[in-house]
């Protein structure tokens, strides 16, 4: 029997309600923010994620690539930025001053599969870009917040840090190199890290809750005064929003093209381990290494199995289904060939509608009819069909009457 694959998940029909109710209620949310929808393919070019500036652990060690049949490398995506940044420089997004877009999509990473981590997985994310502003940057993380409110959940927290401008990210860079240089008790990664990239170090899986990486200098310490100064007004700003967080010094996520302001959104009950529910962040930099204008931008991606988890753990419902207007009931062929013209007739009027298939008994038939739920049931048999008449039944009334 064939199985799926390591790592991936069938979304079978009642969990698939519960996605499209979440996928709705932010694009309603992100509607009045001013977002607006864009989809990307879900392989690229390998250079848009193999990018010489981006050293982190999803890009070198847990993208999928593969040739195609001319030859040409390419990526499932890992995440959605990079391919929304292309999107905006290859069609030209940017004569406008601010370009808003959001996606919901599929990412791929070869990761070790556990609970709250897949090898395949939905995003939502959204992208401001082309503008430096502590107000966007605020914008941004005011919109991941009302998200969570929005849903009602409690058990939840914003966090936030600054990495500085590239300045501050250089200072901060010489300073982790000394740090490690002598530390030998890292996994083989962070020994080559601590000389290449050692930021990466500090969100290792492996090394990161070691005692010499928690202590290990902050950000905060190396921000320029410009870095700090942007930083304390993102922070006036979210006050301002009444946007509840806490600003975590060890905090700099994953992806190399961050500066400035970064965030996560973690959860507190039920996740174990793997509890952020959001991460993102500005940067500057990435806009221009995919050809496009020297521009800045701000996003965030939320995870939307763990976003259903976290629901789910505070016991939320976010689904409505609706029952039937109708199910039809008949007796033989010839009633049901006739039931399957009023079926389409009142499917074609807006009703929800059906009927049974397999051509049971009456009695069969009516007993599926009671246990859909359905507000009505229309029973057609030979009188009803020499008479052009319907026996309807009134669930919730417990009233039948001849129509």
């Amino acid at each position: 029997m064939n199985q799926r694959p390591k790592g991936t998940y069938d979304l079978l029909p009642d969990e698939a309600e519960k996605f499209f109710a979440l996928e709705m209620h932010l694009r309603e949310l992100l509607k009045l923010y001013g977002y607006k929808e864009i989809k990307t393919p879900i392989f690229e070019h390998s250079d848009v994620f193999h990018r010489d500036n981006e050293m982190s652990d999803m890009v070198i060690k847990e993208t999928y690539n593969f040739k195609d049949k001319g030859g040409r490398d390419l990526t499932l995506r890992p995440e959605g930025t990079a391919g929304v940044i292309r999107a905006y420089v290859e069609n030209k997004m940017y004569t406008e001053p601010i370009t808003k877009l959001f996606y919901i999509g599929p990412n791929f990473r070869y990761e070790r599969p556990q609970k709250g981590r897949f090898r395949q997985f939905y995003q939502m994310g959204i992208e401001a870009i082309g503008l430096k502003s502590p107000s966007l940057d605020a914008e941004v993380i005011s919109l991941s917040y009302h998200i969570i409110t929005s849903l009602g959940l409690k058990q939840v927290k914003v966090k936030i840090n600054s990495l500085g401008d590239s300045e501050s990210k250089l200072m901060y860079k010489d300073a982790l190199t000394k740090y490690f240089k002598d530390e030998t008790d890292l996994c083989d990664d962070c020994l080559r890290r601590k000389f290449e990239n050692p930021l990466r170090i500090l969100d290792c899986k492996v090394d990161g809750k070691k005692d010499v990486v928690l202590k290990a200098p902050k950000p905060k310490d190396y921000l320029t005064e410009d870095a700090y100064l942007y930083f304390q007004s993102v922070l006036a700003y979210l006050d301002n929003m009444d946007v509840h967080y806490e600003i975590d010094d060890t905090l700099v996520r994953g992806l190399d093209y961050y500066g400035h302001t970064v965030f996560e959104v973690e959860a507190l009950i039920g996740m174990g381990a793997h509890n952020i529910l959001a991460g993102g962040g500005h940067y500057e930099s990435l806009v221009k290494e995919l050809g496009g204008p020297d521009v800045a931008g701000v996003g965030v991606a939320f995870g939307l199995e763990r976003l259903l988890s976290a629901i789910d753990n505070e016991k939320i419902k976010i689904t409505n289904e609706e029952p039937l207007d109708a199910y039809i009931v008949t007796f033989d062929y010839k009633t049901h060939l006739h039931a399957a013209t009023l079926l389409a007739r009142l499917r074609d009027l807006g009703y929800k509608v059906d009927l049974d298939h397999t051509l049971a008994k009456f009695q069969s038939q009516f007993k599926k009819a009671v246990k859909s739920g359905s507000r009505y049931i229309i029973i057609i048999g030979e009188e009803e069909l020499d008479n052009n008449t319907y026996q309807v039944k009134d669930s919730k009334k417990e009233k039948q009457q001849t129509l």
